[in-house]
């Protein structure tokens, strides 16, 4: 790529900036040194930086408060969650594009399968509404159980399903079978499956943010590391997934970077925002 600089770089959270807890399927809600010092980098030269996760709204902030962004004086950020179907402003936190669906039907279906399963949807602001409670550190907040008829009883932006007597290929088979029509889905590293309004995923929630910023696709690096990020990873000029991603994220991914636990997310963005002792042109 001669001559391009992202003008445009979508992170996302758990797994690319932040590493997992071996085991616990959680995160630690720290910034690397290095990774802090690429962001900062990428501000530096003009870049926006757009934090695009599965977390909700809410367990966004923090991150982007460890992150430095915004800068002192600077414009709100723009922030992707929910996988692509809120996108809000911060600080304060302004939700300017939400997209939602009748989930009635999904869910229905996959608690026919699986009896036992854990249901959850936003309560922005609060935390969780949920059938019963997740396993320690997985959603953050106030947890505040409800039935599931209520949880669904109207449209929603996104809906948690985990599993945890499951498995990942569980879910990916159990999508591909029922076909969850009206939604689209994703599944996570755990028994843990996204849904969202068909058509939502982190590409439409970037295209939205790159619309209202007089920029395009081709202005974009996206790094990520989940089947969540896949469309993404496909719709950002170039796309790098985190060196432990599964074969299905590298397989359409542009490059693949080092391991979350190696700093990949801060060597790709060094690549072209480096460090004042290496060369400003982008290696490679």
């Amino acid at each position: 790529m001669p001559g391009w600089r992202p003008r445009l770089v979508a992170l996302d959270i758990d797994g690319t900036l932040l590493k997992w807890i071996e085991g616990g399927g959680t995160s630690y809600e720290q910034i690397s040194p290095e990774v802090h010092a690429a962001v900062q980098r990428a501000l530096d030269a003009g870049a926006h930086v757009v934090l695009a996760s599965g977390r909700s709204p809410d367990g966004m902030t923090r991150i982007a408060d460890l992150l430095g962004l915004p800068r002192e004086g600077a414009d709100r950020i723009w922030v992707v969650a929910s996988n692509g179907a809120v996108v809000f402003r911060y600080p304060p936190m302004e939700v300017v594009h939400e997209e939602t669906f009748d989930a009635r039907e999904a869910v229905h279906e996959i608690l026919d399968r699986h009896p036992t399963a854990l249901v959850a949807v936003e309560e922005r602001g609060v935390g969780y509404r949920l059938n019963d409670h997740f396993p320690p550190g997985e959603l953050t907040g106030d947890m505040i159980i409800t039935p599931v008829e209520e949880l669904v009883a109207q449209p929603v932006s996104r809906v948690i399903i985990r599993d945890p007597q499951s498995t990942p290929e569980d879910f990916v088979a159990l999508g591909r079978e029922l076909g969850l029509q009206g939604t689209s889905y994703v599944v996570g590293w755990t028994a843990w499956l996204d849904l969202a309004p068909v058509g939502v995923d982190k590409s439409a929630g970037l295209a939205h943010v790159a619309g209202r910023l007089g920029l395009s696709r081709e202005d974009v690096l996206a790094i990520g590391d989940g089947r969540n990020d896949i469309e993404m990873l496909q719709w950002a000029r170039r796309g790098v997934a985190m060196g432990q991603a599964v074969p299905e994220v590298q397989d359409v991914a542009d490059a693949v970077t080092s391991s979350v636990y190696e700093e990949g997310a801060a060597e790709e963005l060094d690549r072209w925002f480096p460090p004042a002792r290496v060369s400003q042109e982008a290696r490679g």
